[in-house]
């Protein structure tokens, strides 16, 4: 399963999950190559649980083959579960145990023994930036640091794989940035993660490239800026002053705009897609003062993956639920 050249750590052809006459994946299709991290992204109930849950051995497929680490996740899940991590949407971690005491019980857990145990949990603390809150109780842990915890806790075996999915559910912003160093540094050490989140901004920031699930399938697969150029290039906005000076506004943009200028008339604004971006904010600006027209506003505005998922799925992205909460 391999096929263009490029080494995969996960692949998924035809995945099929059923949930009574609902199929939560129909055929679904992933190729998430190494060293990289891979985002899925879909509306809830879409499928990207489901996948992660197959993936990682939790749930057995109805249909289809896939790979991890080069294992059949149906025929040889125990050799599969020994090369991955898999965290959740919530922590996992004690609250009464101090972060040291978490990692090593997980320590324990994989039989690394008293010593191997405890010489890890020390490696993991210093790693995910832990060693000062190491000997304090988890209950007193920010959101960030809960989840940097349960993060290292998933790397206990160091695994080939890391599931994430929907790591920075909850979190501010600056817990969610303190994930992402920690995500960086875990694929700069040659970890593959696969990261399902309802955060557009976060599969733009961590995700090399991205594959976009609805109803069971995968209906995109490619680059952030790859799915963006799909949806057009820059675009032009202006905001008038004046609603009566729409149609000057729209003649002017039109000069410089690839196809017509939209105006959707709830509000002041002209909008139209350009190719070279610095000229036409150059001549717009020029010739609405010309013609006097005063404006509120007047800037370029790239495509982002909101545009992108608005466009493939006809809505914007949703939080909370799961597939199988859908799917029953």
């Amino acid at each position: 399963m391999q096929g263009d050249g490029h080494a995969y750590a996960v692949r998924a052809e035809g995945l099929v999950k059923r949930y009574g006459e609902k199929r939560a994946l129909d055929g679904f299709d992933l190729a998430v190559r190494e060293g990289t991290v891979h985002g899925l992204l879909g509306p809830n109930g879409a499928g990207k649980t489901t996948a992660v849950r197959i993936l990682s051995t939790l749930l057995r497929l109805d249909g289809g083959r896939a790979t991890v680490a080069g294992l059949d996740v149906a025929r040889q899940g125990r050799e599969v579960r020994a090369r991955i991590g898999l965290t959740g949407q919530y922590a996992a971690v004690d609250e009464v145990l101090t972060g040291r005491q978490n990692l090593e019980m997980f320590g324990r857990l994989f039989h690394l023994g008293g010593r191997g145990a405890r010489r890890r949990a020390t490696e993991l603390l210093e790693r995910f930036g832990l060693t000062d809150a190491g000997d304090r109780g988890v209950g007193k842990y920010s959101g960030g640091m809960r989840r940097r915890l349960d993060l290292a806790a998933s790397m206990i075996l160091a695994p080939a794989v890391l599931f994430l999915d929907e790591p920075t559910t909850g979190l501010d912003p600056r817990s969610r940035g303190e994930v992402w160093e920690s995500v960086r540094a875990l694929v700069a050490d040659g970890t593959t993660v696969l990261l399902t989140t309802q955060y557009l901004e976060e599969a733009d920031k961590l995700a090399s490239r991205i594959t976009v699930i609805d109803q069971g399938r995968a209906i995109a697969d490619d680059t952030p800026d790859g799915l963006k150029s799909t949806v057009g290039g820059d675009r032009i906005e202006v905001v008038v002053a004046d609603r009566a000076d729409i149609p000057r506004t729209v003649k002017v943009v039109a000069r410089v705009a690839d196809g017509e200028p939209e105006s959707d008339g709830t509000e002041p604004r002209v909008h139209a897609r350009v190719t070279d971006r610095v000229a036409a904010l150059t001549e717009v600006a020029r010739a609405l003062q010309d013609e006097g027209v005063a404006v509120e506003d007047i800037g370029l505005r790239r495509p982002s993956l909101d545009d992108v998922f608005l466009r493939l799925t006809g809505h914007r992205t949703e939080t909370s639920g799961t597939d199988e909460e859908v799917a029953a």
